[in-house]
């Protein structure tokens, strides 16, 4: 007797391996950059520290690419173990984007090797403009792969004859109707995620000393990163939302439990869904905002689940809860990067105070919750389809019995995976918040040994 379908298990395995990936994905689109102006304020200050930081980032950058590489060729594996009804017809049409996103994988290498192994073979703008390229390189991998995504989405570049696809343009897959706004969200909350996580990281270390000056500059850098784009992701989200209320009407209505179609529209904020009394129970209603939302006018028609199928109905309960989480987090940090400018501004000392790093420190998760939370409402809200209006995720499951055991084997890979990142990465934080545990009062750094493994052992 299977204790769990090969549906759900297939699901349940490309979630996990995708939801684990998505986060070095955003790392790799974000740190390059980070580290790139680490390195410009080296160029034009000469101040140690951010050399140091360079140094220490581009480290945390290698591990990560490294890790997600792995991940990601395992993601490759899987969609022709698990889906291969859907990579017989799909491949031709959107393997463009994953050429593509090959390619910057493979120049995001070239250039994360000089620049990790040329500080003394190029000059130190020529060094500095690898770094660029490394960033360039990671962001445009990220929109290949979302592009790919937005294919499913919003289907295009091909005609549909007698169940065949034929008159294949690449070209136009690529480029769907999808594409620019999931990649655009995407970008700007890779930024956001990655941000708050690694300023939430250095402010836990500032807690046990706040003279460290190398976690202050990585705070400080980390923090304008996450708090800029946090402020234009509600733009971003904006633009997904109306496009998304254009394709995928019911998407839409998953995502705002909205059960009856309504003219005007009420947006939901909170609340619980029951599907039974087909209510949002305990939620916050704000008349006509979702109209105006979801098409620029208050009296607009939104299209309810009671125009959509029974059949082709996402989840309601799980792409409105994702949701209500995303924006949530979403809103969360764009308050935090507010205070953060207006401190930085005019209290500068208010960000050192305890309970403004414990709030970084609280805030470190956020991002990655959304991020987790947002694809949740891309892929849940989607279904039951893996090409939307065309292909069901039950059409492209493998008949190969047994795959339930596949899903066991990749939670252990990933645990695994997982173990190893947080032993380097500690070793590597520990090895950097080392060398500037105790800086002297006349602000010089103290590099003796056992002066260091004093200070860290006190």
């Amino acid at each position: 007797m299977e204790f769990i379908d090969p549906l759900t298990a297939a699901r349940l395995q490309m979630a996990f391996s995708l939801g684990w990936h998505i986060i070095f994905a955003c790392i790799g689109m974000t740190m390059p950059w980070m580290m790139a102006f680490a390195e410009w304020k080296w160029l034009k200050t000469g101040e140690q520290v951010y050399l140091d930081l360079t140094k220490a980032w581009s480290k945390g950058v290698a591990i990560f690419f490294a890790v997600g590489a792995v991940s990601g060729t395992m993601l490759s594996f899987e969609l022709g173990l698990l889906w291969p009804t859907f990579m017989e017809h799909a491949g031709a049409i959107i393997g463009m984007p994953f050429s593509w996103e090959g390619a910057a994988f493979f120049t995001e290498a070239i250039f994360l090797g000089i620049f990790l192994y040329g500080w003394d073979k190029v000059g130190k703008w020529t060094h500095w403009l690898s770094g660029i390229m490394v960033g360039i390189s990671g962001v445009l991998s990220g929109v290949f792969v979302v592009a790919a995504n937005g294919w499913m989405n919003s289907p295009a570049g091909f005609e549909l004859v007698n169940g065949e696809f034929t008159n294949i343009d690449p070209v136009a897959a690529m480029f769907n109707d999808a594409w620019f706004t999931q990649a655009l969200h995407m970008t700007f909350a890779a930024f956001v995620s990655t941000g708050f996580a690694v300023a939430g990281v250095h402010a836990f270390l500032l807690l046990k000393n706040k003279e460290n000056l190398f976690h202050q500059k990585a705070m400080k850098i980390a923090l304008i990163f996450g708090s800029v784009a946090a402020f234009a992701m509600p733009i971003t989200g904006d633009l997904a939302a109306k496009d998304v209320a254009k394709r995928q009407p019911a998407k839409l209505a998953a995502m705002e439990a909205l059960y009856h179609t309504e003219q005007p529209a009420s947006l939901i904020i909170g609340g619980i869904p029951n599907d039974e009394t087909q209510e949002v129970d305990y939620a916050i209603r704000i008349p006509y905002a979702l109209s105006f939302l979801a098409h620029g006018d208050f009296h607009a028609e939104v299209i309810g689940l009671d125009q959509i199928p029974d059949d082709e109905e996402p989840p309601v309960f799980i792409t409105h809860m994702a949701f209500q989480i995303m924006v949530g987090c979403g809103f969360l940090m764009m308050m935090i990067g507010l205070f953060y400018f207006f401190f930085s501004w005019k209290r500068q000392e208010t960000l050192m105070k305890n309970w403004w790093l414990k709030l970084i420190v609280f805030a470190t998760p956020l991002g990655f919750i959304a991020l987790e939370a947002g694809w949740t409402v891309t892929e849940v809200g989607r279904q039951p389809w893996i090409i939307y209006g065309i292909m069901r995720t039950e059409e492209a499951l493998t008949p190969m019995p047994g795959i339930q055991y596949f899903l066991f084997v990749i939670l252990a890979v990933y645990t695994f995976l997982t173990l190893v990142l947080i032993w380097l990465m500690r070793r590597q934080i520990k090895t950097v918040s080392l060398r500037y545990a105790s800086a002297s009062k006349d602000g010089k750094i103290v590099t003796n040994k056992e002066e260091l493994l004093e200070a860290l052992n006190n």
